[in-house]
């Protein structure tokens, strides 16, 4: 069986009540990265990122599943601020985890709304994907609990 192409990308849609400048900034300040990068079970615990095209990133996740330390990073791309961000992804890990994709996400405003498309690809694995999924989707719902402690809504 062959891998497809639509097999190795992953694509989140969310919307979150909050206006675009607050979203975007959550993803480009290292202090509000912090509150909520990383899954639940595998927060963050040190984030260094130099916001701009050629810009690196680089995370530190207190993972327990993982047996201690997890770090990711990678290299801006594109920062067009409020509409986009494109950067590289990868773990500092060997296997599936260590290789590189890229991450877009784009941020549309929707009346007093902000809807986020994250796109992830390529993937070497579908489990690969999948692991992925659940750890972004674990991250947004973190995400969406920050956005609401600061924007103060319900």
């Amino acid at each position: 069986m062959s891998f497809q192409a639509a097999e190795s990308e992953l694509k989140i849609t969310r919307v979150f009540d909050a206006p675009r400048e607050l979203v975007f900034k959550t993803w480009t300040d290292p202090s509000t990265m912090l509150a909520w990068w990383g899954p639940v079970f595998c927060p963050a615990k040190q984030v260094d990122m130099d916001v701009r095209p050629g810009g690196r990133w680089r995370c530190c996740l207190a993972s327990e599943p993982h047996g201690g330390d997890l770090w990711q990073g990678g290299v801006f791309r594109k920062v067009n601020p409020y509409d986009l961000l494109e950067f590289t992804f990868v773990f500092e890990a060997e296997g599936d985890m260590g290789v590189e994709n890229i991450v877009t996400i784009q941020f549309f405003e929707e009346g007093n709304k902000t809807r986020m498309d994250f796109r992830q690809a390529p993937f070497p694995s579908v489990a690969q994907r999948g692991a992925n999924n659940d750890g972004w989707s674990n991250m947004f719902d973190r995400l969406e609990t920050y956005l609401r402690s600061k924007n103060g809504s319900k």
